[in-house]
């Protein structure tokens, strides 16, 4: 059995595979934020164990007939269960996992990808990657890390070439009070890491990371906040307003 293989290569190989099929596969997780790392900054350079995509929904049974083409073999059991929301997959020459999320990214908040996996040719779209780290409720350093990457590497605006679609966060976050609870928080905690000295930035990068923090913060301020939203944010954090992850066992 094979003990290593090139993992970026493998995701632009199976990126560009689907492609050619028109399969809309994109990349997210660690590998798709350093995807995006432009400036090849050392302090956000690290190994990666495996690898994590979004399909849509609508593609899942091409997904399904290509992935064994391409030297994979399913978690029969997991699929069947879970195959409309999340996929997993073993590379049969070295066990490598590969994680997939179908339609939407769902872990603590509930990220929708169906219809916007065309936006960026490799990964899913910065501001949903971006968001995908903002939502964990337990950041830890490793994604605290990651989503300064993609703060210091990537402009905000409003679009979506490598740019972190302002527009996007705001209209995610305005239906979804837990969703922009938790960025907001996960924000102030980079922030304060920065301030702190325990993420090691020189103080032009550190001025780049809170100038683009700041901007999301004003696109936050700025946005619709429907009724629903207003009444849940009265209610606060008093009440839990995040799913419970539960890591899956081979």
């Amino acid at each position: 059995m094979e003990t290593s293989l090139d993992l970026v290569q493998e995701m632009y190989r199976l990126v560009e595979a689907a492609n050619a099929k028109k399969i809309n596969l994109r990349a997210i997780g660690g590998l798709a934020v350093q995807t995006h790392n432009k400036m090849k900054h050392p302090l956000f350079t690290r190994e990666f164990a495996d690898l994590d995509f979004c399909i849509p929904l609508k593609q899942r049974r091409e997904f399904e007939a290509f992935m064994p083409e391409m030297g994979y073999s399913p978690h029969r059991q997991f699929n069947v269960l879970n195959g409309d929301q999340r996929q997993i997959y073993y590379h049969n020459p070295t066990e490598m996992k590969v994680d997939i999320f179908v339609g939407n990214f769902e872990m603590c908040h509930k990220i929708p990808l169906e219809d916007r996996l065309g936006a960026d040719p490799v990964t899913i779209p910065l501001a949903e990657l971006m968001l995908s780290k903002a939502q964990i409720i337990e950041l830890n350093r490793k994604d605290a890390f990651d989503l300064t990457s993609l703060l210091l590497n990537n402009a905000t605006g409003n679009n979506d070439n490598e740019t972190i679609n302002l527009l996007t966060l705001a209209q995610l976050c305005s239906q979804d009070w837990g969703l922009y609870k938790t960025t907001s928080l996960n924000l102030d905690k980079v922030e304060m890491m920065l301030n702190k000295g325990e993420i090691p930035l020189n103080e032009e990068e550190r001025g780049i990371v809170i100038q683009h923090i700041n901007e999301i913060r004003r696109a936050f301020a700025e946005m619709p906040k429907p009724l629903a939203w207003q009444l849940r944010d009265r209610v606060g954090t008093r009440v839990k307003w995040y799913i419970e992850v539960e890591e899956v066992q081979r």
